[in-house]
Parts: C-alpha cells; sequence; structure tokens
C-alpha cells in the first residue's frame, strides 16, 4: 500500500515554478486576479472552493446553491478563513456578471450541462464535474456550445492533472510494460441504505423547482436530497457515472482508447433491496475493443473490500509488466508479479469519500487557469475526450437497462440496439431546453 502523506504543500509547490514579474506580465490578463463562481457547495463544491482559493492571484468571489441553509454555512465558513464572498441561490442570476471569468459547475449530473452552457454562452469560461450531463446527447450539446462560443471547458476528471499518472503514461508509451492489452478497474464502498422516503412539502431552505432545474417536474420525496438522488433513475446516473468514470478515463487514456466495440454489463441489486434504491449495487462492465483489448470495471456499492490496498484503482496487464495505479500514485511489477518500481504522490487526494478533495483538485483548476492565462497551451481534461468516458459509462447504463450487449459505432459511440437509443437523449422541463 501505498505511503499517503496528507500535508499538502503550499500554493506555490503545488502548482508549479513561479516566472518573473517581467515575463509573468508580458502575458495577456496575467496582471488580472482571476474570480470565481462555484454553483453547488454541499458536497463536490467545497473541493472546487478549496482548490481555487489556493491558487496564486485567483478568488473565489461567488458562491451559488438552491440550499439557503448550506449557501449561509459555506459562506460563513469563507468569510471565517478571511476570504468574505457574495452569494446567490439561482445561478441565472449570475450570468450578466462581467466580474466573474470562471463559473465552476457542482450541483447534481442532470443541470451540469444547462448550467455550464448557459455560463459559456454568457461569455465565462468553465470548470465543470463529471459526469458530462445525464445523457450523451448533452455531451455532444456541450461540445457545440465550446466549440461555438471558445470558451475555456475543463472536466473535472482531476486525475489527468496528476503528475504521477501523467509519468506513468510516459512509461506506458516508452514501452515499460509492452503491449498493455487489459485494465481491469475496480470501486468499493460500503453505501448505507436510503430507506423508504415519502412525499412531503420541501423544507423552507430549498427551492426544490431550482434544485430540479432541467428536469420534468415530480414531487420532493424525503429521502432525495442532498445525495440519495444518484440511486433513482429520474435524477441520477448509478455508480458507473458517479465513479466508473474516473477510472475508465485512465484506463482507456493510458491505453490510447477510444470508444469500444461493444459494451456488456451485469448488474444486480444485493444489498439495497427494501428501499427506494432503483438501480444495480453491483456491477460488472466488459468493454471490447479491437484487437483484443479489453476494459473491465467492478463496482460494489455495499461492499468496500480493497484491491491492492485500495478502494478504487485500476490494473493494467502488458506483455512486459504490469502497473498498479490510483490518485496517489503507482506500481510497476515485472512478468513474475515482482515490483520494481513505485511512485508516491508528494500529497494526496480523498479516493472514496463524496468530496473527494485532495491537491489533484489544485493541479486540475491550476491548469485550467493556466491556459486562460495563455501558460499552457492545452486543458488536461478537454470536452471531447470527458465526454467518450461520460457515454462509455451511459452505454454501460443502456446495457443494463435493456438487458442487452450493446454494438457501438466506432465513430460516435452510439449504440445500434433501438431500444438503448431511446436513451441516448432526455426530456426537459419547459424552459430549461439545452441550446446548442
Amino acid at each position: 500500500m501505498l505511503d499517503r502523506r496528507t500535508m499538502i504543500k503550499g500554493a506555490g509547490a503545488t502548482v508549479g515554478v513561479a516566472m518573473s514579474a517581467r515575463s509573468y506580465g508580458r502575458i495577456k490578463g496575467a496582471n488580472d486576479r482571476v474570480h470565481v463562481a462555484v454553483v453547488g457547495v454541499n458536497g463536490r463544491g467545497q473541493a472546487h472552493m478549496s482548490a481555487f482559493s489556493k491558487l496564486p492571484n485567483v478568488a473565489v468571489t461567488y458562491l451559488v446553491d438552491c440550499d439557503s441553509a448550506v449557501l449561509a454555512k459555506r459562506a460563513a465558513a469563507s468569510a471565517e478563513r478571511g476570504f468574505p464572498v457574495k452569494t446567490e441561490r439561482d445561478y441565472r442570476r449570475l450570468l450578466d456578471r462581467k466580474v466573474v471569468d470562471v463559473v465552476t459547475v457542482a450541483t447534481p449530473d442532470f443541470s451540469h450541462v444547462k448550467i455550464a452552457t448557459d455560463a459559456m454562452d454568457a461569455g465565462h469560461h468553465v470548470y465543470c464535474e463529471k459526469p458530462v450531463g445525464i445523457a450523451p446527447a448533452e455531451g455532444e450539446a456541450m461540445i457545440a456550445v465550446q466549440k461555438r462560443t471558445g470558451r475555456k471547458l475543463q472536466i473535472g476528471n482531476q486525475q489527468r492533472s496528476s503528475p504521477e499518472t501523467r509519468q506513468l503514461a510516459e512509461r506506458i508509451k516508452a514501452g515499460e510494460l509492452g503491449h498493455v492489452y487489459e485494465a481491469q478497474a475496480w470501486y468499493g464502498i460500503a453505501r448505507k441504505p436510503i430507506g423508504r422516503g415519502r412525499p412531503v412539502p420541501p423544507p423552507a431552505n430549498l427551492d426544490w423547482d431550482l434544485w430540479q432545474g432541467p428536469r420534468p417536474r415530480a414531487a420532493y420525496r424525503s429521502n432525495l436530497v442532498p445525495y440519495n438522488w444518484h440511486w433513482v433513475w429520474q435524477y441520477g446516473t448509478g455508480e458507473i457515472c458517479n465513479n466508473a468514470m474516473h477510472e475508465i478515463d485512465v484506463a482507456r487514456w493510458l491505453m490510447g482508447l477510444a470508444y469500444p466495440k461493444e459494451v456488456a454489463a451485469r448488474g444486480s441489486r444485493q444489498f439495497f433491496t427494501n428501499d427506494d434504491w432503483e438501480m444495480y449495487d453491483a456491477m460488472a462492465l466488459d468493454l471490447a475493443y479491437e484487437g483484443d483489448r479489453m476494459i473491465r470495471w467492478d463496482g460494489q456499492s455495499g461492499n468496500a473490500m480493497p484491491r491492492f490496498g485500495r478502494g478504487r484503482g485500476v490494473l493494467l496487464l502488458g506483455t512486459k509488466g504490469s502497473a498498479v495505479v490510483d490518485r496517489n500514485g503507482f506500481e510497476i511489477y515485472d512478468r513474475e508479479g515482482k515490483q520494481t518500481r513505485a511512485v508516491s504522490a508528494a500529497a494526496t487526494s480523498e479516493t472514496t469519500g463524496t468530496v473527494g478533495e485532495g491537491v489533484l483538485d489544485v493541479y486540475h483548476a491550476g491548469n485550467l487557469v493556466d491556459v486562460i492565462r495563455g501558460k499552457a497551451a492545452s486543458l488536461n481534461s478537454p470536452i471531447e475526450e470527458a465526454h467518450i468516458s461520460t457515454t462509455i459509462c451511459h452505454l454501460g447504463n443502456m446495457a443494463y437497462r435493456t438487458n442487452r450487449a450493446l454494438t457501438v459505432e466506432g465513430a460516435t459511440g452510439r449504440p445500434s440496439n433501438a431500444e438503448a437509443m431511446k436513451l441516448w437523449a432526455v426530456d426537459y422541463e419547459p424552459g430549461w431546453e439545452l441550446k446548442a
């Protein structure tokens, strides 16, 4: 198991070597502070607040949340740390604020694309959490809006900014593992039951209409908010989009793969059979690629048994050796299974918690800011790449829901199965439609 050192170094150490004042000033806009608005601050948004606040000459100036109690709590905590912020309950009131340079999106999955595309249309750069929407058509719309507006759009696959994972990518490219023919990925956590909810009036502090955003309206239930919506098809995308996307994204990046030719999913409900949990809680996902290459993901929502001492990660199998990688480092083994190299991150990131905070957030946010300022040439997780990884996860849900192995079109990711294609797009609440 890797040495999990938890001390995060100062901002200067985490975001790169400082430039001289004169060379830095030659970059257009470099001397201007980047102002950030974080939309959705109850869960993952806390990591956004922390990461952007650690970057040089960057300030989180707005917090947005449709829950007034959460909003007040986060604003008070920020003020106590010496970073006063302004607040809004409705993100749409923020869009015309020219003092905002970057909008970050950490709301539930179903509102990611609507908020992100509205922000880009209003002239803001965007950092948007994964997954890219609740259906593949939303990713297609996000790509179209990004291309039309030219705004910078970073998707929250933060491991793509890991120096250690990027080092492993270079070693694989140099042939250290030989031909990498298979990746085995996993995620395990012992989630709790969500119980039986009942229709009740929403709490006074929650704007239920605004929380639902683009989803067709439904009655509030007592056990949906703030997190259990993940396991209800009306709002959620399951453990595949919630967590598999990270490891599938890493696996196909390191293997140089895009869409598979076939997707098969074997899911079941083993733990949460007497409550409102609608989805699988155990899943085996197989992605078959040309050339007899394979990516497999095993997801356990009720069983936290670790593998290689990790609650999540990727095992890469090659003809010369193997590697195990997660957010906090990697190990390389020869064909006999003897460890030949181990690299640990100098500062760690959370792996199985709901906030997922860590140094990778700082690196990933820093990459976006560097691209905006012209200090970096490209984003580490552009929308085109994140859309492929998200769509693969959606295909896993489609295969599960149709009980069919899906043949996939290589250029677009679209399945040939007509029933699966009915899940390619979703309906919207009138007035909340996407503008591509």
